[in-house]
C-alpha cells in the first residue's frame, strides 16, 4: 500500500495510465540506406499529425476554440517545409538516423526563436520543443503520454499534473490520479475536486511503483493507494466504494435546504470555481453562490491575452447561470506558481513573494483595465461582487478600486449599462493585511480570507515544498487569531467576511470558523454537500462559546484535539 494525501473524497478502481514524458534518448550512428530514415521520419510525422488533431478537437469539445488552435499551431509546424525539409537533408547529406537529424536541426530552430526580440516569437520555441518530443517517441517506439487521448477507464499516474494537463483529461474515462508530489491545496488537488475524481497527492514513490496497465485502487478517503489488489481486496473496496455512492445520495438531499446550524443560525455556502462550465457542478450541489471565480484560467493556455469580449462572454455566462446568487470574481492572479507563457515576465527568486496579482496588474494597467470593463459590462447580468488578490497595502486597494471607478465612468459615458450594484473587496492572503483589518474593513465592502497562501506566508512555509510541508498548519492558533482579527475587524464595520482557500471546506476547521463567527464559506463544489450535513449538527452558540479557548492555544495539535473532544 502506499500512502499519500487525500485529496479528493471517493473510491477509484481501474487501470493505471502512467501520464509522463519517457525517455528520448537515442545513440546517433551512420546509415546505409537514407531513404529508409526518411520514410521512418514520414511515418512518426503521420502518426503525430493524427494525434494532434484528435487532440486539437477534443480540447475544441471541452474548452472551445481559442485553447484548440494551440494545437492546430502544432500542426502547422509538422506541415511546415521550412522546418521538415531541412531535416530530410540532413539525414540525406551527412547519413544520420533520423532521431539525430530531428533532434539538431530542431533544435537549431528553438534557439534561434529564444534569442528573437518578439516575446511571441519567443513563445513558438516551446511549440518547437513539444512537437518535437512527439515525434522523437514515435521514432524511438516509445508511448507518448496523450491524456485527451484516453478512451477507457484508467486512473492516470503522474509526478504531478498542470493545469493544462488536468484540461486534457477527457471526464467520462479518468477515474481518478495519484501523484508524486503537491498538497491538498496544490492546482492538481483543486481540479481533481473540480473534476469531481477521487485523487491522491505527495505519495512520493506512485510514479516508482505503479507500472502502464496495473489495475490499482485509489482511496480518496483514507489517502491510500493499492497495486495489483487481492481478490479480496478488491471486493472490500468495491463494497466502500458503493457506501459512498450511497452517502453522496444522502448529501444529495440536502441540495435545495438551506444552510442552517442546530441552532437555526444561517450562513452561506458557495463554491470556488475556475470556468465557466463549473456552474453546473456548483447548482448540482446545492452551492448559494460562488465565492471564488478564479479568472486567471481564461489567460491560461492560450498564445495572447483573451480579448475584453472574450471575457464579457465568460463573466456573462457565469452570471446568468448563477441568476441571482452572488458570484465573487477574483481579478488577474498571476505569478507565483501560475505563469503566462506569451508574456515576458522575469525569472524571479521566488515568486510567490514577487511579481503577482495585484502587482502585475496595477503595472500592467492596460491588461487590469480591460478585465475590469469586461467585468463592469457583465454585472447587469447577475449579482457580482469583484474582489482584488494579494493586497498588502490600503494604497494598492485605493489605486485598483480608483481604476475600477474609472472604467465604470468610462462606460457610462460611452452609453454602456453597468450595475449600480457592485460590491468591491479584497482577498486577505498576506499577514500585514491581516494584522490592520481594522483599517481596511472602513473602505472595503468585504472581505475573503485566502487561507492557502495566508497560511504559508504566515508560517514561512511554501506549501509546494515537501520538506516543510508540516509546518503547512490550517488549524494553528496564529492563523485562527489572524481570521478572528478579520472577521472581527469587518463585523465591527457591518461587512461580511468569506473564505475562499481551502479550509473552508475542512471538516476540522468548519466549527472553529462557525464559532469564529465566517459568513460564508467558499470551497470546491463537492465539498458543499458534506459542509451543509456537518454544519446542521452544529450549534454555532456553542462553537462560539470554545472561541477564547481556542484562541489562547498554543499548537495546531492542541486545537485539533479539543475540536475532535467537542464535535465527536
Amino acid at each position: 500500500m502506499i500512502e499519500g494525501i487525500a485529496a479528493s473524497s471517493g473510491i477509484a478502481i481501474a487501470k493505471a495510465y502512467q501520464l509522463m514524458t519517457p525517455e528520448l534518448t537515442y545513440e546517433k550512428k551512420s546509415i546505409d540506406d537514407p531513404n529508409k530514415e526518411v520514410e521512418r521520419l514520414e511515418k512518426a510525422l503521420t502518426t503525430a499529425k493524427g494525434e494532434l488533431e484528435k487532440i486539437r478537437e477534443h480540447t475544441r469539445k471541452e474548452m472551445g476554440d481559442e485553447h484548440a488552435e494551440i494545437f492546430s499551431a502544432h500542426l502547422l509546424i509538422l506541415d511546415d517545409p521550412e522546418m521538415i525539409n531541412p531535416i530530410k537533408d540532413k539525414i540525406t547529406n551527412e547519413n544520420v538516423i533520423a532521431e539525430a537529424a530531428l533532434d539538431e536541426t530542431t533544435n537549431m530552430f528553438v534557439d534561434m526563436f529564444k534569442n528573437m526580440d518578439n516575446a511571441y516569437m519567443r513563445e513558438r520555441a516551446a511549440d518547437i520543443q513539444d512537437v518535437t518530443k512527439r515525434v522523437m517517441a514515435h521514432l524511438l517506439g516509445v508511448t507518448f503520454p496523450n491524456p485527451a487521448l484516453i478512451d477507457e477507464a484508467v486512473i492516470v499516474i503522474a509526478n504531478d499534473l498542470t493545469p493544462s494537463d488536468t484540461a486534457q483529461l477527457n471526464r467520462e474515462f479518468v477515474q481518478g490520479f495519484a501523484t508524486d508530489i503537491g498538497g491538498r491545496t496544490s492546482h492538481s488537488a483543486i481540479m481533481a475536486r473540480s473534476l469531481e475524481i477521487p485523487a491522491i497527492v505527495g505519495t512520493k514513490e506512485v510514479t516508482e511503483a505503479v507500472k502502464q496497465d496495473d489495475l490499482i485502487i485509489v482511496d480518496g478517503i483514507e489517502g491510500n493507494v493499492l497495486v495489483n489488489p487481492t481478490d479480496d481486496e478488491l471486493a472490500a473496496y468495491k463494497e466502500k466504494q458503493a457506501d459512498f455512492e450511497r452517502q453522496k445520495e444522502e448529501w444529495a438531499k440536502l441540495k435545495d435546504e438551506s444552510t442552517l446550524t442546530a441552532d437555526k443560525e444561517q450562513v452561506e455556502l458557495a463554491a470556488n470555481i475556475g470556468t465557466p462550465d463549473d456552474v453546473d457542478s456548483v447548482l448540482a450541489n446545492g452551492g448559494e453562490g460562488i465565492g471564488l471565480y478564479r479568472t486567471e484560467f481564461l489567460y491560461m493556455g492560450k498564445s495572447q491575452l483573451p480579448t475584453e469580449e472574450e471575457q464579457y462572454e465568460a463573466y456573462k455566462a457565469v452570471l446568468e447561470k448563477m441568476a441571482d446568487k452572488p458570484v465573487v470574481v477574483r481579478t488577474l492572479d498571476i505569478g507565483g506558481d501560475k505563469e503566462l507563457s506569451y508574456l515576458d515576465l522575469p525569472d524571479e527568486l521566488n515568486p510567490f513573494l514577487g511579481f503577482r496579482a495585484i502587482r502585475f496588474c496595477l503595472e500592467n494597467e492596460s491588461i487590469f483595465r480591460t478585465q475590469l470593463r469586461a467585468l463592469l459590462r457583465a454585472s447587469v447580468h447577475g449579482h457580482l461582487k469583484i474582489m482584488f488578490p494579494m493586497i498588502a497595502t490600503l494604497e494598492e486597494f485605493r489605486q485598483a478600486k480608483g481604476i475600477l471607478l474609472d472604467e465604470k465612468q468610462n462606460l457610462k459615458d460611452e452609453g454602456i449599462s453597468v450595475s449600480d450594484d457592485i460590491e468591491v473587496g479584497i482577498m486577505v492572503e498576506i499577514p500585514s493585511t491581516a494584522v490592520i483589518a481594522k483599517q481596511f474593513a472602513k473602505e472595503v465592502d468585504f472581505f475573503s480570507i485566502g487561507t492557502n497562501d495566508l497560511i504559508q506566508y504566515t508560517m514561512a512555509a511554501d506549501r509546494m515544498n515537501e520538506r516543510v510541508s508540516y509546518l503547512y498548519q490550517p488549524y494553528h492558533p496564529a492563523i485562527l487569531n489572524l481570521v478572528n482579527n478579520v472577521i472581527e475587524a469587518a463585523h465591527d464595520e457591518d461587512k461580511w467576511v468569506g473564505m475562499c482557500g481551502e479550509m473552508a471546506g475542512d471538516t476540522i476547521a468548519i466549527p472553529a470558523l462557525l464559532g469564529l463567527g465566517l459568513d460564508e464559506f467558499s470551497m470546491s463544489a463537492t465539498s458543499i454537500l458534506p459542509a451543509r450535513t456537518q454544519i446542521r449538527g452544529l450549534s454555532k452558540e456553542k462553537m462560539t462559546s470554545y472561541k477564547d479557548k481556542l484562541l489562547a492555544m498554543g499548537t495546531a495539535e492542541e486545537v485539533v484535539e479539543f475540536i475532535k473532544e467537542k464535535t465527536e
